[in-house]
């Protein structure tokens, strides 16, 4: 026979409130580490982009037009530019996938408004750096070869112009993910409203551009469409980065 004792223990156990039996922690700060670390890769990435784009104007690179000859030469004066700049690629290469991750994250963390924007900038991102990847690869080739040819050859010739056909399809891919992100952080109010129009408008360039990728390869002007929107890129970038890593830390309830 079991023991009253025992039976009235077990009662109260079935009516001991929930609240008893865990116990509770006040408001705690949620860190806003999330929001500064992706500030931050917008940042870094667009002041390297900036920084690689002025080293190119200051060294005057060869278009994708120019004469063979011309291209030969200017690799294999330049060497340590390309160097720089292929480098400065694969610092792209993360910067740019921790922040559309960073970015779909904190949508999500926001209530989700704008997820499958963010999404899209997610997915082109990545064939973006894809892309990219192809492009400085065959870049090393060409001043690979700069440096061993006194005279152009029909190898080096065919790695410059897939090299171009490469940055031409960037592009496009570029202007995906562009207008991805600015809707994104639109819709969750990462961004002020003016932004999201130069993002769509400055996407909107890389995408047309993108379209005329085998004109673009061949050295058509064209290219400066694209140059528009990319422009745009950078200060989006900029200013987008800044705001994230000057938001304001919010207080939650665990």
């Amino acid at each position: 026979m079991r023991s009253p004792h025992k039976k009235d223990k077990a009662v109260e156990s079935q009516h001991v409130p929930a609240s008893a039996a865990v116990p509770t922690r006040g408001p705690i700060p949620t860190p806003a580490f999330g929001e500064r670390v992706v500030g931050a890769a917008a940042i870094a990435l667009a002041a390297s982009l900036a920084i690689q784009n002025a080293m190119f104007a200051a060294t005057g690179p060869p278009g994708y037009g120019d004469p063979i000859e011309k291209v030969l030469a200017w690799h294999a004066e330049n060497r340590v530019v390309v160097a720089i700049a292929t480098g400065q690629e694969a610092l792209h290469l993360p910067l740019l996938l921790g922040f559309v991750t960073g970015l779909h994250g904190l949508v999500g963390r926001r209530g989700g408004a704008g997820a499958d924007w963010s999404r899209l900038a997610v997915a082109a991102g990545a064939t973006l750096a894809a892309v990219s990847a192809l492009y400085a690869v065959l870049w090393i080739g060409v001043v690979l070869f700069a440096r061993e040819l006194a005279a152009p050859s029909p190898v080096f010739e065919l790695v410059w112009q897939l090299h171009a056909a490469a940055f031409a399809l960037a592009l496009p891919a570029l202007g995906t993910t562009f207008i991805g992100a600015a809707l994104a952080a639109h819709a969750s109010r990462l961004a002020a409203p003016w932004q999201c129009v130069l993002g769509v408008a400055g996407g909107g360039l890389l995408l047309i551009a993108g379209v005329a990728n085998l004109a673009i390869a061949d050295g058509s002007a064209l290219l400066f469409v694209g140059l528009l929107g990319y422009a745009a890129w950078l200060v989006w970038l900029l200013v987008t980065g800044v705001r994230l890593v000057l938001m304001p830390r919010k207080v939650g309830a665990a």
